[in-house]
C-alpha cells in the first residue's frame, strides 16, 4: 500500500498555528512520525492561508526536506502554489490534484510534465461528483486519454474515485468499491482515496473507515491518504495487506506492531 500521510494540513488547528508561528520543529516532528509509521509520501496542504499560501508552501517544503528525504505530495487547488512546491522537491513528487475539468487540469499538467511529477486525478468533471461506478469510470477514461496524449506515464496517474458519505447516500460505498477494478482496467494506473469521508455524520467513524478500507484493498486499492496514528484504520490496512499476500512475510504488519502503531 502507498500511504500518503495527511497530518500536515492547515485545516488542523495545530498545523495552522505552526504555520503562522513558523514553528519548524512542530512541523518536522509531524513529518517524522508519519515517515516512521511507513508513509511513502507526505501530503502538504496550507490552503487556509490564501494570501500567503505560496510563501507557506515554500517554507513547508523547505523545513520538511531539512529532516527527511521522503517524497512530498503538494496539495492545493492553486497551480501557482503547486508549481512553487513541486519546483523545490528533491524526490519525485505527487500533485494533489486535478479533475476532468479543463480549467483544473490544463495548467497543472504542464507543471507535472515540466517537473516529472505524478498526479492524483479526481473522478470529477463539470457536472460535479459522480454517483455511480460507471460514471466514475467514464470520467477516469476521459482524463486518462488526455493525460496519455500529454505523455504522462500510466504509473504516474493516481485515480481517486471520490468517497462520498454513506450516512446520506447508502449505496456510495458499494459504488466506489465496484469502480476500482473498472478504472484499473485502463492500464497501469493506481487507485488511491481518502477513506474518512465514507463515515461523515456517523458515530464511531474509525470502525466504518477501517472496514471500508479493508474492502477497498481487496478490490485493488493501491494507496490512501491516512493518519498513520489512527490505530484502528492503520491496523486494518496492515492486516488486509498481510491477508491478501501484499505484505511479504507479514513484515509491515510485524513492524507496525513492534512500533506500537496498533
Amino acid at each position: 500500500m502507498i500511504l500518503i500521510g495527511e497530518r500536515i494540513n492547515a485545516s488542523r488547528a495545530p498545523i495552522k498555528a505552526a504555520l503562522e508561528k513558523r514553528d519548524a520543529k512542530f512541523i518536522q516532528d509531524e513529518a517524522k512520525i508519519q515517515a516512521d509509521a511507513g508513509c511513502q509520501f507526505l501530503d502538504l496542504n496550507c490552503g487556509l492561508s490564501i494570501e500567503t499560501e505560496i510563501a507557506d508552501m515554500e517554507w513547508l517544503v523547505g523545513i520538511v526536506q531539512q529532516v527527511l528525504k521522503i517524497p512530498l505530495c503538494i496539495d492545493s487547488p492553486n497551480p501557482a502554489v503547486i508549481e512553487k512546491g513541486i519546483s523545490l522537491c528533491k524526490a519525485k513528487p505527487l500533485i494533489n490534484s486535478i479533475t476532468a475539468e479543463e480549467a483544473r487540469y490544463k495548467n497543472i499538467i504542464l507543471v507535472a510534465k515540466k517537473y516529472n511529477s505524478a498526479i492524483i486525478v479526481l473522478t470529477m468533471d463539470e457536472r460535479g461528483m459522480p454517483e455511480t461506478s460507471d460514471d466514475r469510470f467514464k470520467i477516469a477514461k476521459k482524463i486518462f486519454g488526455i493525460l496519455k496524449k500529454e505523455g504522462i506515464e500510466d504509473g504516474d496517474i493516481y485515480f481517486d474515485p471520490l468517497v462520498r458519505p454513506i450516512s446520506s447516500e447508502p449505496k456510495q460505498a458499494s459504488e466506489l468499491l465496484s469502480s476500482i477494478p473498472k478504472i484499473k482496467s485502463l492500464g497501469g494506473v493506481k487507485i488511491v482515496c481518502g477513506a474518512s469521508n465514507i463515515s461523515y455524520g456517523l458515530p464511531q467513524r474509525s470502525i466504518i473507515n477501517s472496514a471500508f478500507i479493508a474492502m477497498a484493498i481487496k478490490e485493488g486499492l493501491d494507496g490512501a491518504l491516512v493518519d498513520p496514528l489512527n490505530k484502528r484504520v492503520f491496523s486494518a490496512i496492515r492486516a488486509s495487506e498481510a491477508l491478501l499476500a501484499r505484505d511479504n512475510y507479514c513484515m509491515n504488519f510485524i513492524q507496525g506492531h513492534r512500533k506500537g502503531l496498533f
